[in-house]
């Protein structure tokens, strides 16, 4: 295991900047999730990592080694690729054990460690088999296999579960939670998928537009969004979005109006005037059916999920989602009005940064 810290990395494709300046620390043993839309650039941030891209400026130490210059095979990391790339004419036991074999790993080993890691993976029963004769997410425990044996100080996952359906994802999530468990390592994941980020990692670093814009726990995030943008990508639904104005404030509290509704709020914690634009945000699973609500709208859709339904519901300017426990009878085109405690209100100003959290 090793420490991982990133000083003022940038990454420019000629005079386009991709990586603006990221600083990072990431300690022994954690599970880091690169998140964010595609073209945010994780996946470039965790080659400069990895050494398979350059960087344009910055520093980047792994454990007490600047390793700006180190070529990647030297830098005590190994990567899993969204693609398996394993070889077919070979078996599972020697795709594994391919890098050992090229490092010229005395054979005792070799064996030894790919075995090793056939049963941290509960694959020994696959060892004789080639890869077409394996399935999709077999297929990924063998180039997992094949970076553990390698025994690296920092393992790099890039997009690993994408080409999975739904139901093997989940489980494969299982495992390398487990697996993370099992070996203690430091592992770096790249995904666009926030449940992935959510389920997955002790520390999640939110990316958008080369930026960094929040890192911390799963439940910091999902509580505590600095901005908008992190405020809408972490959490599924989605938070929803209503846009409104300060109409006065009155000593520690303030009167806002958002799309028809007017509110009075403790005084948040950031400065807003009176006039200012604000955005409200709320989750959908904090939001209930009440005849005496704020909110007014009409019914647009429904989900019936079994252990939940999801409504969409359109409001004069703009619309909401709202989940709601069991299965809630609605019928589409029909009037509804919605409430919420107070205490479950984000505010964030018109330069999009959150000035009021969740009491």
């Amino acid at each position: 295991m090793a420490e991982l810290t990133l000083r003022s990395v940038y990454k420019n494709y000629g005079e386009v900047p991709v990586i603006k300046g990221v600083d990072l620390d990431i300690g022994h043993g954690e599970f880091v999730v690169f998140v964010g839309p595609s073209g945010c650039g994780k996946s470039t941030l965790l080659r400069m990592i990895a050494g398979l891209e350059d960087i344009s400026g910055g520093e980047i130490r792994i454990g007490d080694r600047i390793v700006n210059d180190v070529e990647p095979r030297d830098r005590g990391v190994a990567m899993v690729f969204q693609s398996y790339a394993l070889y077919p004419h070979m078996t599972v036991y020697d795709n594994v054990g391919f890098g050992l074999k090229l490092a010229n790993t005395p054979k005792d080993v070799r064996d030894r460690k790919i075995r090793e890691a056939a049963r941290v993976l509960q694959m020994e029963h696959l060892l004789d088999r080639r890869p077409a004769q394996l399935s999709g997410g077999q297929r990924q425990r063998v180039a997992i296999g094949r970076a553990i044996v390698r025994q690296p100080d920092v393992f790099l996952f890039d997009e690993p579960l994408s080409n999975l359906d739904a139901a093997l994802r989940g489980d494969m999530r299982i495992e390398l939670a487990r697996l993370h468990h099992d070996l203690g390592a430091t592992m770096i994941y790249v995904t666009h998928d926030q449940v992935e980020a959510m389920t997955l990692g002790d520390k999640i670093v939110v990316l958008d537009g080369g930026i960094v814009q929040q890192v911390g726990s799963p439940l910091e995030l999902y509580n505590n969004p600095a901005n908008l943008f992190v405020a809408g990508f972490i959490g599924s639904p989605r938070m929803n979005m209503l846009p409104g104005h300060v109409d006065d404030l009155i000593d520690d509290q303030v009167r806002i109006s958002v799309d028809g509704a007017s509110l009075t709020l403790p005084l948040p914690f950031g400065s807003v005037s009176k006039g200012d634009s604000i955005t409200l945000g709320i989750r959908p699973h904090a939001l209930v059916v009440s005849p005496d609500g704020p909110l007014s709208g009409t019914v647009q859709l429904i989900e019936q999920l079994g252990n939940e339904t999801v409504v969409r519901v359109r409001l004069k300017a703009s619309e909401l989602t709202v989940v709601l426990p069991g299965q809630a009878n609605f019928v589409v085109g029909s009037p509804v009005s919605l409430g919420f405690a107070l205490a479950d209100i984000h505010l964030f100003n018109a330069d999009k940064k959150r000035v009021r959290r969740p009491s």
